[in-house]
C-alpha cells in the first residue's frame, strides 16, 4: 500500500526526431504526434493536431481540426478517416453506439471513399474505419469491431514502420476484447505493442492513454503506472488526459493521487464545456474520497451535482471522451455511492431513480434502494427493487446490451440475497450471493466506472459476518481486495472477520491499512474508523504491558 501525490506541474516537452509538435491556440499542449499523409503542408499541420486530439478523445475538437485540414486541402482524403473514427467516439464506452452516430459515420466513410485518397495506405485507413459502420443495421457491434480489428492488423502488417498504424491496431485489439477472457491474451498483446512504441515516442499522448486503458484490469494495472504518471504531463490541455491516470490509481488503490487527478480533470472539463467528462471525473473523485474516509469532501461533491446537471446536455453525443451515458451514469452513481459506502441504509432506501435513455444507469439507483431496504430489514421494498432490476435486465437483453444486462443480473441476485436474509432465509441468501460473486468474477468493470457500487465478494463477506461465519467472510473480503485493492469496506470487513476468527495479527494488519488510507479522513470519522483505532490502540497497549511485565 502506498499513498502518493503526483506533482501537477507541467513539464516542457521537447520535439523528438520521430514527430513534430505544433502550437495552436486553445487546446495547445497535446503531446507530440505526426501522422504522415499526402496532404499539403498547411493541411498536414492541422492533420497532426487533429490526430493528437483524437488520441486524447477530444472528439468534437478533432473533427473540427480534420475539417480544417480539408479546408486547406480539399483532396486530403485521409481526413475523412479521422472524422469517421472521431464519430465512433470513445471506443472503451460499454454499450451500443447511438444510431445517429452510426449514420453519420457511414456518411463520412462514403464521402471519404468518393473523394478518394492519394495513396494506397490512406485508402486502406478509410476502408478499415468503414468496417465500424458497414451494414450496421444487420450486423452486431461486436462483429463489426472484429472486422475492424482484422483490417487494422492487416494495415499494420503492411506498413510496419507506420507507428500510427501500430497504435490504432493495438487500440482495436484492446477495444474488441471479451471481458470474460481472464487470460488477458489480447490485452497483453496490445500492451506489448504500445509499450515498445512508448519507449521510442515518450511524448505521444495516444501511447500513454491506451496503455492505461489496455491495462485497466486488476491483474494488469501495475503495468500502467509509468504511463499514468506521464499522461497528464504529455497532454495537460486535454481534460481526459488529466483524468485517465486515475483509472490506474483506482486499480492499485492510490487514492490521494486519484483525487488530485480528478480535481484537475473536472476543473479542466468545466472550462472546456465538457460537462459529461466533468461528471465522470467527479464520480471517480467521490469514489476515492469515500475510500479514504473523506466523507465531508464527498458530500461537497454530491451537493455540486445539481449545478453541474444544469449544464449537462444529453443531446451532445459527440464531444469529449464522455458521452451522455457517462453523464447519466455519474448522476446516478454518486448519490448511491455516498449512501452505500457510508452504510447509511435508510438514505440509500429513499433514493429516487432518474429517467434516462440508459436503463443501466437507473438500475444503480434501484440497486441502492434495494440494498438499503434489505439492510434495515425491509424485505418487501427490497424485492420490489429486485423486480425493477429484473425488468431492466430483460429490456437490456432485448436491445442487445448484453454487457449491461449481465451487470444488472448481478445486482438483482445481490438484492434478492439480502432480501432473503432479511426474511431469515440464510441458506438461500448465501446461495444467491455466491452466484452473484461467481458472475462478477467472469466479467470486468466498464471504463465508465471506478468500480461496482458494492463488489459482490465484499457483500458476500458482510453477509457471512452477519450469519456468524467469520472465517468464510475473511476469504470473501480477501477476494474482494484482490480485485478492488484498498477499498474501505473490504479492509474493515477483513479486519473484523480476522479478529472474530482469532487471527489477531492479520486483523491488525488490515485495520492499520485502513487507518493509513484514511490519514486525510474526517475526524473522528466513521464508526468503523473509530473501532479500528480503538482495537489497534488496545493491542499496542497490550504489547507494551507484556514487555514491561517481562522486564520488571
Amino acid at each position: 500500500m502506498r499513498t502518493r501525490i503526483i506533482l501537477s506541474c507541467v513539464l516542457a516537452l521537447a520535439p523528438c526526431s520521430i514527430a513534430q509538435e505544433h502550437t495552436h491556440t486553445g487546446l495547445d499542449r497535446l503531446g507530440t504526434v505526426h501522422f504522415d499523409s499526402s496532404c499539403n503542408q498547411p493541411a498536414q499541420g492541422e492533420l497532426d493536431r487533429a490526430v493528437a486530439l483524437l488520441h486524447s478523445f477530444e472528439f468534437s475538437n478533432a473533427i473540427a481540426a480534420f475539417n480544417a485540414a480539408l479546408r486547406d486541402d480539399p483532396a486530403c482524403g485521409i481526413a475523412y478517416w479521422g472524422i469517421a473514427l472521431s464519430q465512433w467516439s470513445n471506443p472503451f464506452a460499454s454499450g451500443l453506439k447511438d444510431k445517429s452516430q452510426l449514420q453519420a459515420g457511414q456518411a463520412t466513410v462514403d464521402l471519404g471513399t468518393k473523394t478518394g485518397a492519394k495513396t494506397e495506405r490512406e485508402r486502406n485507413y478509410v476502408a478499415a474505419v468503414g468496417a465500424l459502420y458497414a451494414n450496421f443495421e444487420n450486423t452486431s457491434q461486436r462483429e463489426r469491431l472484429i472486422v475492424y480489428r482484422n483490417r487494422m492488423q492487416a494495415l499494420a502488417a503492411k506498413y510496419p514502420t507506420d507507428h500510427e498504424a501500430q497504435i490504432f491496431y493495438a487500440l482495436a485489439i484492446a477495444e474488441s476484447e471479451d471481458p470474460a477472457d481472464k487470460t488477458y491474451a489480447g490485452l497483453l498483446k496490445a500492451g506489448a505493442i504500445l509499450e515498445t512504441l512508448f519507449q521510442e515516442e515518450p511524448n505521444h499522448p495516444g501511447l500513454a492513454h491506451y496503455i492505461i486503458h489496455t491495462y485497466d484490469v486488476p491483474a494488469l494495472a501495475p503495468r500502467a503506472l509509468q504511463a499514468a504518471e506521464r499522461y497528464s504531463e504529455i497532454a495537460p490541455d486535454a481534460p481526459h488526459a488529466l483524468h485517465m491516470p486515475s483509472h490506474t490509481f483506482t486499480r492499485v488503490g492510490y487514492w490521494q493521487d486519484s483525487i488530485a487527478s480528478n480535481l484537475r480533470a473536472a476543473a479542466s472539463a468545466k472550462r472546456e464545456g465538457e460537462t459529461a467528462e466533468e461528471l465522470h471525473a467527479t464520480d471517480y473523485e467521490v469514489y476515492a474520497y469515500l475510500q479514504t474516509g473523506q466523507d465531508e469532501a464527498a458530500k461537497r461533491a454530491l451537493d455540486s451535482l445539481p449545478e453541474i446537471a444544469s449544464r449537462f446536455d444529453p443531446q451532445k453525443i459527440i464531444g469529449g471522451a464522455a458521452g451522455p451515458s457517462v453523464g447519466y451514469f455519474a448522476l446516478a452513481a454518486i448519490p448511491a455511492r455516498y449512501a452505500l459506502e457510508r452504510g447509511n441504509w435508510k438514505e440509500a432506501a429513499h433514493l429516487s431513480p432518474r429517467d434516462t435513455p440508459f436503463p443501466y444507469t437507473q438500475a444503480m439507483t434501484w440497486f441502492a434502494r434495494g440494498l438499503g431496504s434489505a439492510r434495515i430489514g425491509e424485505a418487501r421494498p427490497a424485492y420490489e427493487a429486485a423486480d425493477q432490476l429484473k425488468g431492466i435486465r430483460k429490456q437490456l437483453s432485448k436491445s442487445g446490451e448484453s454487457y449491461w444486462a449481465l451487470q444488472v443480473q448481478i445486482e438483482e441476485l445481490e438484492i434478492r440475497a439480502w432480501a432473503m436474509l432479511a426474511e431469515k432465509r440464510k441458506d438461500e441468501a448465501l446461495h444467491s450471493m455466491e452466484a452473484a460473486a461467481t458472475l462478477e468474477d467472469g466479467t470486468e468493470k466498464s471504463a465508465m466506472t471506478p468500480g461496482p457500487l458494492a463488489p459482490a465478494h465484499e457483500l458476500y463477506g458482510e453477509m457471512l459476518l452477519q450469519v456468524d461465519q467469520p472465517a468464510s467472510a475473511l476469504a470473501q473480503f480477501e477476494s474482494a481486495l484482490k480485485k478492488e485493492p484498498e477499498r474501505f469496506r473490504s479492509l474493515y470487513g477483513a479486519g473484523r472477520a480476522a479478529q472474530l476468527a482469532g487471527h489477531q495479527d492479520l486483523s491488525q494488519g488490515y485495520f492499520r491499512g485502513l487507518l493509513k488510507n484514511c490519514e486525510h479522513g474526517d475526524s473522528p470519522g466513521r464508526a468503523e474508523l473509530i473501532e479500528a483505532k480503538r482495537i489497534t490502540s488496545e493491542l499496542q497497549s497490550l504489547v507494551y504491558r507484556t514487555i514491561d511485565a517481562r522486564y520488571c
